[in-house]
């Protein structure tokens, strides 16, 4: 048999960290390009075959199982998160060794953290501002961007920082608000409460494939929708939408001794992003601008 004409091949995408967004990306694009999704749990092998997934196993906490990446890909989505505790990423410098000697390799888009920038209070931020994590968590997403760019810049990849606030969607695992609302988790008085940002999965999944194809190199862009809201108003709309009672509120003082360091963390960071790279740059348009849009418009 003849082989197929090189221009015909459909171009091969990585997606390291294939949870629900990339399970969303691979649905976008699965007739266009051919998915592979790189997993360390064999259990989750069918699952991604169900969803059109080449499942390949490999940890990025070993890198001997990394070797065969390099050759394999056109393009690399990179969603998997850093370890939890340190201040760098050692899993993004793992996958970036083992794409090294890729010479098929043009993209890559990695999914990282609108916590790079740190407490703005309230400010309107863009991505001329400057990062100034305030967590171990957000260091390492600082760290993994940089780290990033400089691959970028040398093995002459293009790659795209999608920098992310909080997902939702009522058929994500952790992004259904209601969820919080059954357990009458409490959020802050109005007078201490921070903005707090988001974006639906679906648009998340669609500024990845975006980015895939128009992404600038070496460019940071906010991911967010138009929402300005503060914590506890996305909370109250959530309640009075699906006709549930509103979260308590409580002073930032009786949080600290009852919410858990992690919950408060993101109590501590208010600002309000600046998306007009991800609609301009990107040429997207959101499906679900506001939060009220994205919450009437989820299944049930």
């Amino acid at each position: 048999m003849t082989a197929r004409p090189h221009r015909f091949r459909r171009p091969v995408l990585l997606i390291v960290g294939c949870g629900d967004v990339g399970v969303r990306v691979a649905s976008l694009v699965g007739g266009r390009w051919r998915v592979l999704a790189l997993t360390s749990s064999p259990g989750r092998v069918e699952v991604l075959r169900a969803a059109g997934i080449v499942p390949l196993l490999g940890d990025l906490d070993a890198p001997g199982t990394l070797a065969r990446l390099a050759g394999l890909a056109d393009a690399v989505l990179h969603l998997a998160p850093p370890p939890g505790t340190g201040d760098a990423d050692p899993r993004t410098a793992r996958l970036l060794q083992a794409l090294a000697r890729a010479p098929r390799l043009r993209r890559l888009v990695y999914a990282s953290t609108s916590g790079v920038y740190g407490d703005c209070g309230g400010a309107r931020v863009d991505e001329t501002r400057g990062v100034a994590p305030a967590t171990d968590r957000a260091r390492r997403r600082v760290d993994a961007e940089a780290r990033l760019r400089r691959f970028g810049r040398r093995a002459g990849v293009t790659v795209t920082l999608l920098r992310v606030p909080g997902i939702y969607a009522l058929d994500r695992p952790g992004g259904d608000p209601r969820e919080r609302l059954a357990r009458g988790a409490p959020v802050l008085a109005a007078g201490d409460d921070v903005f707090t940002n988001h974006i639906h999965a679906d648009d998340l999944a669609r500024a990845c494939v975006a980015a895939l194809h128009r992404g600038p190199a070496q460019r940071a862009i906010n991911a967010s929708d138009d929402s300005e809201l503060r914590m506890g108003d996305y909370f109250d709309l959530a309640a009075d939408l699906f006709s549930l009672a509103r979260p308590p509120r409580i002073s930032r003082a009786d949080a600290a001794t009852q919410l858990a360091p992690m919950q408060l963390s993101f109590m501590g960071e208010s600002r309000r992003l600046a998306n007009h790279r991800l609609k301009r740059e990107l040429r997207l348009v959101l499906r679900h601008p506001t939060v009220a849009e994205g919450l009437r418009a989820s299944p049930d």
